[in-house]
Formats: structure tokens, C-alpha cells, sequence
């Protein structure tokens, strides 16, 4: 896809982007990545990017006494969506354990990051919880599945919007860690073998479709679909909350990095 005037690669014209909020916003940059299906590794062939940045302001920010924004929307369009989080809103995502944070972490298409994020995250990373990300993949499989599959016909993309949510929960039941962005690896790794071919078939199929194109739904999938969102229901009911109480960590970060 092209950008108005810049014939140069994405990677590019992404920093070239974070240069520029970095100037007319005031802001340090920590880290950025790819977030959404390039990410997951599933991208239709006219699939935007979706950038997403962690950033910090300098001290007086945040012991201001007005109202102040903890993010930046800074462009969409056809080709870029690109916005960011403050950094005391992401330490205290972290603390709630947010999966979608989570993922900005460990996203396999890194444009920028510094060692002060990779300090952060060492510490963060600590709050990680099962239940809370079970529920976040849950939520996010069982709302898409009613939402876009189960018509006749349906866009193939949406079946790995509902797979691999179902298959960071399966990764997270078997491994209790962060399950890993990219959808080979949770396919390769917890998917039943049983499965495998027929969401290979689904997936050549995939890409060489455009976002709007439809196509027969899948009975075998949505049956494998359906048992899992039930089971992962039926645990979650059963679990006790795991997140890590304790603010210490996170305030000790977020004040060091205020002092640098």
C-alpha cells in the first residue's frame, strides 16, 4: 500500500511518524510495535497497520493539577492507525493484568523500543495474570463467533479472530505465561492435531481473500469453536482471581524513569 508521497519501507515512514509526535507532543518514546493481524501474522493483503506506542512525559505532567490525557490518537487512515498510551496508564493496565498490553509487549514486529522499556516491562511482566487474560480471550472469541460467524456465509478473516483468541486461552491454561502473538506459534503449539488441516486450508484460503470477501462458514471449525468457548466459560467460573495486588514494583518504575 502506498502513502500519499513516501515511496520508502513502512518501517520508515513509522519512525518517521514517531519523530514527529515526539516533537509537537513533548514526548519521549519508549517503544513500538505492530499490534492487530500483521502482528498475529494473518494480514489480508489490504490490511492497514495498526502502531502502537508506549511514551512518558516529563515530570511536571503528571503533578500538574488540571485534567490531564493518558493517550494519543495520532493518525487513521488506509494505511496507518496509529496511537499510543502514557506511561502511568500502561503500569496501571499492567497491574489489572490487560492482555491487549500484554501483546503491545511482546508483538513480533518491533519498530522502536529502548532499554528503559525493556527495564519496565521486566517488572511489569510480573503481573501477569491467568484469569484475568483467560477472560479477555474468552470475551474476545465468544463476542466475535455470535458477531461474525454464524451465518451461512461468512469473511475467513473472522475465523482467526475466534481461533486464536481460543488458543492463547488453551496456551495460558497449559502454560500460565503470556501466550505469544504470532498465531504459527499457538497453531504449531496447542492446537489439537486433529484441527490442524482444516485450519491450514482455512488460512491459504484466507489470505488470498480481501477483508469484504465471503464464503461458506466451516461446520467442523465452528463445532471445535463452540466446545471451547463453552469449556473456557465453564473454567473461568471455577477460577480464583490471581492478579498481583502489590503497587510497589510499578510505582518504584514509574518514578525512575520520571528521574532519568
Amino acid at each position: 500500500m502506498k502513502y500519499e508521497n513516501f515511496e520508502g519501507p513502512v518501517e520508515e515512514l513509522v519512525l518517521m511518524k514517531i519523530r514527529e509526535i515526539e516533537e509537537k507532543e513533548n514526548i519521549k518514546v519508549l517503544h513500538v510495535v505492530e499490534s492487530g493481524s500483521r502482528a498475529w501474522g494473518f494480514a489480508s493483503p489490504d490490511s492497514d497497520y495498526d502502531v502502537r506506542f508506549i511514551y512518558v512525559r516529563n515530570k511536571d505532567f503528571y503533578l500538574s493539577l488540571r485534567e490531564t490525557k493518558d493517550f494519543i490518537d495520532w493518525e487513521l487512515n488506509e494505511v496507518l492507525d496509529i496511537n499510543g498510551w502514557d506511561l502511568k496508564k500502561a503500569l496501571q493496565h499492567f497491574h489489572k493484568s490487560n492482555a491487549t498490553l500484554f501483546e503491545w509487549s511482546n508483538s513480533p514486529v518491533v519498530y522502536y523500543t529502548t532499554d528503559e522499556w525493556k527495564h519496565i516491562y521486566a517488572v511489569a511482566s510480573k503481573y501477569f495474570a491467568c484469569k484475568s487474560a483467560l477472560y479477555h480471550y474468552y470475551g474476545t472469541a465468544n463476542k466475535n463467533y455470535h458477531e461474525y460467524l454464524c451465518d451461512d456465509m461468512v469473511k475467513y478473516k473472522k475465523y482467526f479472530y475466534v481461533l486464536r483468541p481460543i488458543l492463547a486461552c488453551k496456551w495460558i491454561e497449559e502454560k500460565k505465561c503470556p501466550p505469544p502473538v504470532l498465531f504459527d506459534e499457538l497453531f504449531n503449539t496447542v492446537l489439537e492435531d486433529d484441527l490442524k488441516a482444516a485450519v491450514e486450508d482455512l488460512l491459504a484460503k484466507k489470505v488470498k481473500m480481501s477483508e469484504a470477501d465471503k464464503a461458506p462458514k466451516i461446520d467442523k471449525v465452528n463445532q471445535y469453536i463452540e466446545e471451547k468457548i463453552a469449556y473456557y466459560k465453564s473454567l473461568l467460573d471455577a477460577m480464583a482471581d490471581d492478579r498481583n495486588p502489590d503497587w510497589t514494583s510499578l510505582e518504584e518504575i514509574f518514578r525512575m524513569q520520571l528521574s532519568i
